[in-house]
């Protein structure tokens, strides 16, 4: 079984070269993953797409309905939250997710783009309202993700000091005493999303859970409990991930001044570069687990019916075989072949959100800060021990000269 610290600091400093010898292993590996326990992880963006593509072979969940990801010690809160479309396979899927794709299609998310250009300038601008050094994370990465995902789902924006408190907690889950310890936020969390949709059933309301609560009226398939498991969904994983594309996407500029310059010169290379960070960067290192509901021969190793077996995005994107050179950082990598998202069924919904999000929040600061700078040592930088998440806990940056 392989040893690889997934939530170490050597391992967020320079994943390439632990992705590249997890690779010279073989194309998958047996780990012990943290939470999830003894797991298979690919380590080719190959086997990745197999891995994602096929729903005969690899399924979320046991014909008995259990969740692969699930461990025996779980609160049974988190199954609640866990009974969300992420954790589904067809056709439970495709039912839930149709209600809301159409809000985060191409067409619509264009339409938001000088709303979130403008909410990213206003961000900027207010950056060091609180003094400097500023932490780029809290001041700022997340606040933008989250405002936007706030105003589509149709939530107060006066409740955003709550939501930064929950999502903070849970990306620090990194062990089964850290799940009991979040027990008092998932219970409030659960409260207040339950209430919020109870509010838009009696009194209607704007935004997109107006609009799931309109399905569930009109008869669509949605029970109330998959209601709070969508909303829960929609509003962590909307902003959580892209909270740190940006702050680590800032991190690398800040890092390779000559890297921002060229940025900085045309932001018409901004789509370019934002792809590039998500290489790069994989904010979401590996996708749920999954049963292998036969035996197969993964790249010649047999993986046995009743294993779990996860996706390795991060190792997908550091592949040489699809894109060479993986390890540097090339802001104008055409063609750029990366999985952030995922692939198959469970393509990431916010896509297309996420880019644009990314695209306006570097262009906004940098045009805002164009001598932004690190406020302490580079190796003072540290990432949250939270597995699959590359997270920078804190990132203090100061104006800087000139």
């Amino acid at each position: 079984m392989a040893r690889v610290d997934f939530t170490g600091q050597d391992y967020f400093r320079n994943p390439a070269a632990s992705l590249e010898r997890l690779r010279h292993q073989g194309p998958v590996v047996e780990v012990r993953f943290p939470i999830v326990g003894r797991v298979w992880v690919t380590t080719t963006q190959a086997l990745v797409d197999r891995v994602l593509k096929d729903t005969e072979t690899f399924t979320i969940r046991k014909a008995d309905g259990q969740v692969a990801g699930m461990r025996w010690w779980m609160p049974p809160m988190i199954r609640t939250f866990a009974n969300s479309m992420l954790s589904m396979d067809e056709p439970d899927h495709k039912r839930l997710r149709d209600i809301v794709d159409e809000a985060f299609r191409r067409r619509a998310v264009l339409g938001m783009e000088p709303h979130i250009q403008a909410t990213a300038e206003q961000l900027a601008d207010e950056l060091f309202a609180g003094g400097s050094p500023a932490d780029l994370v809290q001041r700022y990465a997340r606040i933008l993700p989250l405002s936007v995902i706030c105003e589509l789902l149709g939530l107060p924006l006066a409740d955003r000091s709550k939501f930064m408190a929950w999502a903070g907690g849970l990306s620090r889950l990194t062990g089964a005493l850290d799940f009991f310890r979040a027990l008092p936020n998932l219970y409030a969390m659960r409260r207040y999303i339950a209430a919020h949709v109870e509010a838009v059933r009696r009194h209607g309301g704007e935004g997109l859970i107006a609009e799931i609560v309109r399905v569930e009226k009109e008869g669509g398939r949605i029970s109330p409990e998959e209601i709070v498991s969508m909303v829960f969904l929609l509003l962590f994983g909307g902003h959580e991930t892209t909270t740190h594309l940006i702050s680590g996407a800032v991190h690398e500029l800040l890092k390779k001044p000559a890297l921002r310059d060229w940025l900085a010169e045309d932001w018409s290379r901004a789509d370019l570069a934002v792809e590039e960070f998500l290489r790069f960067l994989t904010p979401v290192q590996f996708t749920k687990p999954r049963y292998v509901r036969r035996d197969v021969d993964l790249g010649g190793v047999i993986v046995k019916k009743g294993e779990r077996i996860m996706a390795m995005l991060a190792a997908a994107n550091m592949d040489p075989a699809a894109n060479p050179h993986p390890e540097r950082l090339d802001l104008a990598r055409r063609p750029n072949r990366h999985v952030a998202f995922g692939t198959g069924i469970h393509f990431c919904l916010g896509h297309q959100l996420a880019r644009i999000e990314g695209k306006c929040a570097l262009e906004a600061l940098l045009t805002r800060w164009p001598r932004l700078a690190l406020a302490v040592p580079e190796l003072e930088i540290a990432w949250r021990r939270r597995p699959g998440l590359n997270a920078i806990d804190r990132l203090p940056v100061m104006a800087g000269e000139g």
